[in-house]
């Protein structure tokens, strides 16, 4: 089973890409974010066509998340259930006995704004969620944009970004405090090159530069992880015309 995560940044405009990358990576699952469109908009025939059925929860202009599978998708859920919330920022999904969460986590914008004190309350009820689902669900995969970096290792410039958005200390804990629940980081399961980011800005050509961060992850569950074979970024699709700011993270789970 091969499962992946891409935020497209508008979905109108990148649509011939995901599609073109689905018919050279024919993952099994995959979750997009950053749809900017809403449902009525989505297109299902394009990739019902490519062998994909869909489940999306969008909204105008900002956010939406979706699901694309080969296999039938159960018990699908928008949001995290109980927390007030009008961003389409969360879907989840059990796809082959796996339940599948794609996530567009809030940007923060800045340390001390309304903004980031949102993102706080946001990674509080989705761990408490997640906590609830893990133990209905062992089977679990949590994988979308954080918006957040672990560590030094996935920044570029980590002593001219410390304590800014992505790479506060607020936003780490939150980040562990995830981990702590039982849940791995797939890209850290494997060796990796070095500058492995999944990120980077449209200015000063920083993909070229390599200034980039690692901010779009893949957790899975503990049993989940003698499964994982392989897990990494693929930045080939940053290297196309009009490409998303980011790049897809895949994941391969054996006996699936």
């Amino acid at each position: 089973m091969k499962l992946a995560t891409w935020n497209v940044n508008s979905l109108n405009v990148r649509l011939p890409q995901v599609l073109d990358w689905l018919a050279a990576h024919p993952v099994d699952v995959l979750a997009l974010q950053e749809l900017k469109l809403t449902d009525d908009k989505f297109p299902f025939p394009d990739f019902a066509a490519a062998g994909y059925q869909a489940q999306s929860f969008g909204q105008k202009t900002y956010n939406g998340v979706a699901l694309l599978s080969r296999a039938p998708m159960q018990a699908v859920v928008r949001n995290i259930p109980g927390f007030e919330d009008e961003m389409a920022r969360v879907i989840s999904a059990t796809i082959s006995g796996v339940r599948v969460i794609g996530a567009y986590f809030p940007n923060g914008q800045e340390p001390g704004s309304d903004k980031f004190a949102y993102k706080m309350r946001w990674l509080d009820a989705l761990r408490e969620w997640v906590r609830g689902e893990l133990q209905q669900h062992p089977r679990l995969v949590l994988m979308g944009d954080y918006n957040i970096t672990f560590d030094d290792l996935d920044v570029w410039d980590p002593v001219g970004l410390k304590d800014s958005i992505h790479c506060t200390v607020e936003e780490r804990t939150q980040l562990q405090a995830l981990i702590a629940l039982g849940l791995h980081d797939s890209v850290r399961l494997f060796p990796q090159p070095e500058r492995n980011y999944s990120w980077w800005d449209y200015r000063n050509m920083a993909f070229r530069r390599k200034q980039g961060l690692r901010i779009d992850h893949i957790l899975i569950s503990e049993a989940l992880k003698p499964l994982a074979t392989a897990c990494a970024v693929d930045p080939t699709p940053r290297k196309n015309e009009r490409p998303s700011d980011h790049a897809p993270v895949v994941l391969e789970l054996q006996g699936l």
